[in-house]
């Protein structure tokens, strides 16, 4: 079973192989479960020209924020940009190509993607910009938008426990983009904050099989609150 071992003891063994001009998912929402080890280590190796996938950019000092401020992400595939002005201002300057989805929609395309369906049909976007050279097509009476999946090269994302042969368990919202992200990357790449021997998970509790998952490695996260609100005294 010593060759089912997914762990790796470095961020550049959990990132080698990721180059200029690749697609990345990257998961979380906001900075909800976004692996945020990875996300710098992106930064530090200056990889540029990405094409990244994700809910939003999180805010300008952390996360994706990080890579937009060094300019290494080309287009961004998202459902709303968030409070992160950088990205904002980078868009409304034609310097960044961003493609603004719907979030179920982008939620269907990742999931679709990881279930080897090319495309699908939704009523989401119809008669909106959101169609605008897509196909469209009429079902019982109903027009809807053919959307194209999305994969990608790396998946990178966030979980709460792995065991070594990389089955996950999320933690309650920290899941979000995230199990649909493990099934669309060609390599997946999972920052955790704890590591457990095989059969100390329960079955019934994991939520991605290990064979989805290409690397594993533990984390230490800042856990950065994107709105802090507090009741007053």
């Amino acid at each position: 079973m010593a060759g089912l071992n997914k762990v790796v003891g470095s961020y550049d063994e959990a990132l080698a192989g990721l180059t200029n001009d690749m697609t990345v998912m990257v998961g979380g929402f906001g900075l909800c479960g976004i692996p945020e080890g990875l996300i710098n280590q992106m930064v530090k190796l200056g990889v540029s020209g990405l094409t990244a996938i994700s809910n939003n950019a999180g805010v300008d000092d952390f996360g994706l924020g990080l890579l937009l401020q060094h300019k290494q992400i080309s287009t961004m595939i998202a459902s709303y940009v968030g409070e992160n002005a950088t990205f904002e201002r980078q868009m409304l300057s034609g310097e960044l190509n961003v493609i603004l989805t719907p979030q179920g929609t982008l939620a269907e395309k990742i999931r679709a993607g990881g279930a080897g369906i090319p495309a699908f049909f939704t009523a989401t976007g119809y008669g909106t910009p959101v169609a605008d050279g897509k196909e469209t097509r009429e079902i019982n009476g109903r027009h809807y938008v053919l959307e194209d999946a999305l994969t990608a090269d790396f998946a990178l994302i966030r979980a709460w426990k792995a065991d070594t042969m990389g089955n996950l368990v999320f933690r309650k919202t920290a899941a979000n983009f995230n199990p649909m992200m493990a099934t669309a990357g060609k390599i997946t790449v999972v920052e955790v904050e704890e590591i457990v021997e095989p059969g100390e998970l329960d079955p019934d509790h994991i939520h991605t099989p290990g064979i989805y998952v290409d690397r594993v490695i533990k984390g230490a996260f800042e856990k950065r609150i994107e709105q802090r609100t507090v009741k007053q005294a």
